[in-house]
């Protein structure tokens, strides 16, 4: 296990930027499986992985990179982002996590590629403000949003790294440019060049998952959750 490790966390949200950057990640480092987050108050989905069953919402390591990868494919809903929030920030300090790094969507309308940047810190702000735009004003939605407030009210070093996107469609381009941000900061080499020539499919196939996840959740009607989720 590693001893003072980078956790990042990558769950669906605006453009799916966040599980798109992290699933790749994953495929380029070729991390190990080390883990999942269950919930009973999950979506009722099994998630397929060429063809095997696998979690919803999976924990992989690299342990030379010293860097822990959170990835999610179901959404969180806003009734249980401060259980899951409080429950992945639990589990990070019990690692010794020496920061957190939360992957989100930004909407913006036209412009160039941007990833804007936020931190808990003062010395985060200071690494990452020649690697984004510092997002001076406004507020971070859903489980990034969450995740970024928990650090915060405990202090622990977390920044938040938001590509921007043009539209609610899965983007692999805004996913590339946070990878870039991530290579930048942590001395990584993941490369981007898959997912900017397969834009098109992965954003077929995102979108298709997206979908799915979508109907299910609209089935649900469960009450407001109560309990925590487990790790395993």
């Amino acid at each position: 296990m590693s001893k003072n490790p980078v956790v990042v966390e990558g769950f669906p949200g605006v453009g799916l930027v966040g599980n798109i950057a992290s699933q790749q990640m994953i495929d380029e480092l070729d991390m190990e499986y080390i883990g999942a987050v269950k919930s009973q108050h999950f979506p009722p989905v099994a998630i397929l992985l060429e063809g095997r069953v696998g979690m919803p919402v999976r924990i992989y390591e690299k342990q030379e990179n010293e860097l822990i990868v959170i990835v999610s494919d179901i959404p969180i809903h806003p009734n249980i982002a401060y259980v899951v929030s409080k429950s992945l920030i639990d589990w990070a300090e019990s690692v010794n996590a020496r920061e957190v790094v939360s992957i989100a969507g930004m909407p913006i309308i036209g412009g160039e590629q941007i990833v804007f940047g936020a931190s808990t810190t003062e010395g985060g702000l200071e690494r990452i403000k020649s690697e984004v735009e510092i997002f001076q004003m406004g507020t971070i939605s859903g489980i990034a949003g969450s995740l970024m407030t928990e650090c915060f009210a405990r202090g622990t070093p977390a920044i938040a790294l938001l590509g921007s996107t043009h539209s609610q469609n899965p983007d692999p381009i805004a996913a590339a440019a946070v990878i870039g941000v991530l290579n930048n900061l942590y001395d990584l080499a993941i490369d981007t060049e898959k997912l900017i020539k397969q834009a098109e499919q992965i954003e077929l196939e995102m979108h298709k998952l997206a979908e799915a996840v979508k109907e299910t959740m609209e089935h649900d009607h469960e009450e407001p959750p109560k309990l925590a989720p487990m790790y395993g």
